[in-house]
Order: structure tokens, then sequence, then C-alpha cells
């Protein structure tokens, strides 16, 4: 919005001097007044006559974001650039608008871009942390807020992006820190959480839970607190409980990867077929590519019969993951099925070997402790 008051007076002293830009002062006014669709109609028919006016491409993205068509707005956003490049509210603007229509990855692009420019600017900074947390890249989160944790250690927002990262890492005493900072500021929510998922991390599911609940009680719009919530009670044993924890995180969030993922998983045991790829293909729109979401959706081709099409999924898989144990049990599964025994049994003697690794190695840390 600030972008486009600076345009106005300029749009004002144009109409004096030109009649078509009568056109795009008043498509500026009747988005100022909120009249956002008659705005949208405004910059189009404007755009008809001058089709390689920035100002009019970027005004109409940001009416068209305001009205959720982010598809639409980051064409305009695009186009705007190409003929306005470097513009920095713009690319702002674009990333946001990549953001708000799910695409983390594109976002993520896009913010850092703008961080690589201008590494000061707080708000691409922590749009970029937030989308990395999204996208599972923790260790990027940490290198990232580290020096701005320093910096700003009275920032709630950076102690939270951080914190989280330093959480799902595993990184107990560092994350404690971050918590104890937070703690000064009262008991909140976002403490509550920080405190439930590191507890997740270790393994204590009837203490996260008891956090995690608390936190959902302070404030259940805190982005990821069903998520997390859905995993302690998915972890004690209560199932329906946990299905419904999925469903709130994702009417807040439709893209939320883990609760896809989570809920995907027990649809699939429920028969609930078209449901649970819809979840996935929600899940790999965050993180294109990732094996675990992609071992999911040939498991649940597999349930929907369609053995073939899982056989492909899977044998790409462990191509480029090739100690993914899981996957091998069920390309194992998969080539019994389709009577291809050998394939069978050359999976399995695989996934024989990798699980004999596995239990030396871990009998392997139990000696040196």
């Amino acid at each position: 919005m600030t972008s486009l008051l600076i345009y106005v007076a300029l749009a004002g002293l144009l109409a004096q001097t030109d009649p078509t830009e009568e056109t795009l002062k008043q498509a500026i006014g009747l988005h100022q007044r909120g009249d956002v669709e008659g705005a949208i109609q405004g910059y189009k028919n404007y755009l008809a006559v001058r089709p390689n006016s920035p100002l009019a491409r970027s005004n109409l993205g940001a009416a068209l974001a305001r009205t959720g068509r982010y598809q639409e707005a980051v064409e305009q956003y695009q186009i705007a650039l190409e003929l306005q490049p470097g513009n920095a509210g713009v690319e702002l603007n674009l990333g946001l608008a990549w953001y708000k229509a799910g695409e983390t990855q594109r976002a993520a692009e896009a913010f850092g871009k703008i961080h690589e420019k201008a590494p000061d600017q707080l708000q691409p900074t922590l749009l970029l942390a937030d989308c990395w947390l999204a996208m599972g890249r923790d260790k990027d989160v940490i290198r990232l807020l580290t020096p701005l944790g320093e910096q700003r250690p009275d920032d709630l927002a950076v102690a939270y992006l951080l914190g989280t990262a330093l959480a799902r890492d595993g990184q107990i005493v560092p994350g404690q820190i971050i918590i104890d900072r937070i703690l000064r500021k009262g008991d909140t929510a976002e403490a509550r959480l920080l405190i439930g998922t590191t507890k997740l991390r270790a393994q204590e599911y009837p203490a996260a839970l008891v956090d995690l609940a608390k936190a959902v009680e302070m404030n259940p719009k805190l982005p990821e607190v069903y998520t997390y919530y859905g995993q302690a009670l998915l972890r004690t044993g209560d199932a329906p409980h946990a299905t419904e924890a999925f469903r709130k995180a994702l009417e807040a969030n439709p893209n939320d990867f883990g609760s896809n993922m989570q809920l995907a998983i027990l649809l699939k045991e429920e028969g609930k077929v078209e449901e649970a790829l819809r979840c996935l293909r929600r899940a790999l729109q965050v993180r294109p590519g990732d094996p675990g979401a992609r071992y999911q959706m040939a498991t649940v081709l597999l349930r929907d019969g369609k053995a073939d099409e899982a056989r492909a999924d899977l044998e790409q898989i462990v191509k480029e993951s090739p100690e993914f144990t899981e996957a091998h049990v069920t390309l194992a599964t998969v080539y019994y099925r389709l009577k291809r025994k050998a394939d069978g049994d050359k999976e399995r003697s695989i996934v024989q070997k990798l699980t004999a690794a596995a239990q030396a190695k871990q009998q392997q840390g139990i000696n040196i402790k």
C-alpha cells in the first residue's frame, strides 16, 4: 500500500496533462477506497492502452493479491519487473505473492535475492527464514538468523524462528537459551511450542503433549501449533484427535508440510486414497522431490491397487536414496505382487544388508557410551 500512495500524486499530475492518465488516477482512487474489483478493472482498462506501465502492472498485482488471486498477481509483478528491473518494492511483493500462493520454494528464491542485495532488511530475511523452515532447511535458518539473534536479542520473531530451527535440528542447549529468552517475556504460547517441540525431538512424548496442549490453549492461531500438537497426540496413541489436530492445522495453512504428510498417512490407513493423495501433492508443492513424501505417495498408490505406478516411483526413490530401507521393503513387496520374484529377492537382500548395518552402527554407539 505504501508504494501505491507514492504513485497517487504522480498519477494526479499526469492526469492534468494526459486524459488517458485519468483512468489510472480513478483506478488508484478506487483501490484506496477499498473497491478492489473496480480498481482491477480500471487498471486493466488503462493497460489495454498503455501495456508497458510498470506502475499500473504493479498496482494491478497488488489488487489481485488482495482478492487472493495470487497466480495472476505473480504474472503482473513479473511483467512489472521486466519493465523496471530491480524495483525493490515489486520484488518483495512478488515474493509475498508466491508465499501466499503456497509456492514456498519460489518465494524463498525471491526473498533470497532480496536478502543478498539488502541483508540488513528485516522483513525479507524473516520471510526467507520462514520459507526455509517450511522446506526443512533448519541448518540454513540457523546460519541465517544466529547473527541477527545476537544483534536483536529482544526480537521475539527472530527468537522464535531461530529457536524452532534449533529445536528441530536437535541443538538442545542453544535452543534452551532461546527458550529462556522468550520465557523472560512471560509464559507464552511461543515458548510452550518450542519446549514441546524440543521434548518431541527427545522422544518425551507425554511431556511434550502437556506443553503443546498448553500452547494450543494459549494461542490456537500460532503457526504450526496444531501440527506439533497432532504429532504428540499421535505418538501417545490418540490417532482420532491427532487427525482432528492436523485438519485444524491445514485449515489455517493448507500448505503445512508436516500436517499434510501426517494426515495423508492416517487417511491412507482409513482407505481414503484420493484425500491422502491431495495432501501429499500439497506436501510436494512445499518440498519438491522430498523422498519421504514421494515414498508415501507410492504407498498410497500401492494401497489403491496401482502397483506398477508405485513401482516406478519406488525404483526412482531407491536410486536417489539407496539407504532408504523402508522404500526397499515396499519395493520388494511391489515386485512380489507383480510376480517379479527375482527382483523381489534382490530387494529383500538389500534390506537385510541395510538392517544389519544399522544394527551394527547402533551397537557401536552403545559400546562407546
